[in-house]
């Protein structure tokens, strides 16, 4: 399947979801630019941005803490910088998490009240130096949450046009729906890769696609890259046959292994590197076979499916 094609699906399901907020194929995480890993430049940010634009990348997935909360000034001052239109990149933020480093807070806790989401909100668009957030996600659920204040917060939100469209992360059915009753969501971000498959298998994936509910998936990678464990070595020696039969690279087909699934999952990828940016796009028109995506599944697990 084409690009041009997956966007004419996401169009279609942006109306059927009642969505505005059209998001590229792949987001790219902004989670390591800053100073929790790379330390990117303005300057390198600002080529960054560009490189991902040029390569059908365009919405960037961005939270309040990330950097110690410095991660999406930095972002904001590059973005400026770049002179690229508003309208051509979409903007993707978190709020809900309050941390101790770069905040005067005595402990890691969660705030859903109404005010300070507002506030979160708005100090997010002065940091990225915008108007408006494509979508707000709640970072992580809170056994404090309380749905009618949160649906207040974000009704009054969107009325001033201070974001497009809302969602959740790492919200489990049970969470989502309590939320859900109260305003509409439109994402929620969790966890999904070969190595971490347990929303297909909980019933996360299952309710996201019966309440028209678009998942996105951080670290869909997974650990295969990361760890030497039993696990990653056995899809390791699979990738080397499925990477001869397919002309791809490793990374290419485990991202390909995420989109095949019928929930129309949208992958966050948080590499910083051009040459695997232009390598994940291609994930988007591969046609990963059934056969090889169950093949996938069954060496994660390390026994034949169920």
């Amino acid at each position: 399947m084409s690009i041009l094609e997956i966007q004419k699906n996401m169009t279609t399901q942006l109306k059927i979801n009642k969505m505005k907020t059209n998001l590229s194929p792949i987001v790219v995480g902004t989670m390591n630019w800053g100073i929790w890993d790379k330390n990117l430049s303005i300057s390198e940010m600002e080529h960054l941005i560009n490189s991902c634009i040029e390569n059908q990348i365009t919405s960037f997935d961005h939270a309040d803490i990330y950097g110690n909360y410095t991660t999406e000034s930095e972002f904001g001052k590059a973005f400026a910088q770049s002179k690229i239109d508003r309208n051509k990149i979409q903007l993707i933020s978190k709020c809900g998490i309050q941390h101790v480093n770069g905040r005067n807070n005595a402990i890691k806790h969660y705030d859903y009240s109404k005010d300070y989401i507002i506030w979160s909100v708005e100090n997010s668009l002065k940091n990225l130096q915008t108007d408006y957030l494509d979508v707000l996600l709640l970072h992580r659920p809170s056994p404090l949450m309380v749905a009618d204040e949160i649906a207040e917060a974000v009704a009054k939100l969107k009325k001033e046009g201070k974001i497009i469209d809302f969602g959740v992360s790492n919200f489990s059915a049970s969470q989502a729906e309590l939320i859900r009753q109260k305003i509409a969501i439109n994402y929620n971000q969790v966890q999904f890769s070969a190595t971490h498959h347990e929303a297909m298998l909980d019933g996360s994936l299952d309710y996201m696609q019966l309440h028209n509910i678009r998942p996105m998936s951080w670290n869909p990678l997974g650990t295969v890259f990361r760890e030497d464990i039993e696990q990653t070595r056995r899809l390791k020696k699979l990738l080397v046959q499925l990477v001869d039969k397919y002309h791809l690279g490793s990374d290419t087909i485990l991202l390909a292994w995420v989109l095949k699934h019928p929930a129309n999952i949208i992958p966050v990828a948080g590499t910083v590197n051009i040459a695997r940016i232009q390598a994940l796009i291609k994930a988007v028109e591969m046609d990963l076979d059934t056969l090889d995506w169950f093949a996938i599944w069954t060496e994660s697990m390390g026994n034949k499916v169920p």
